[in-house]
């Protein structure tokens, strides 16, 4: 699913204009986006939290030079689902759309 259908069935089952469904999205997704770049976790009760990550400093290759880089500490944004949210997948999906039988 796209963000243009998100839009799409949020307008149908609303009545509101997709217009309207858009401009809440794209605001919504600002405000997360925001409020992550100040350092602080957005928690949405039933749904889940968009919570930030350290990542430690590591080692890592550049595989066309043949050189070790070192990779600074840095923080990165990350999704938890709420339990309510687990388990509503966890019981609903059976099969996803990829899965091809293996026989």
């Amino acid at each position: 699913m796209r963000k243009a259908d998100i839009v799409a069935a949020i307008s149908e089952k609303t009545g509101l204009a997709k217009v309207d469904v858009l401009v809440a999205l794209e605001t919504f997704f600002n405000e997360v986006r925001e409020t992550m770049g100040n350092g602080e976790n957005v928690y949405i009760r039933g749904f889940g939290s968009f919570v930030i990550k350290k990542r430690a400093a590591k080692t890592g290759r550049n595989i066309k030079r043949n050189k070790t880089v070192q990779i600074p500490e840095h923080y990165i944004p990350a999704f938890k689902p709420a339990k309510i949210f687990t388990e509503h997948v966890k019981t609903s999906v059976t099969s996803l759309p990829d899965d091809k039988d293996e026989e």
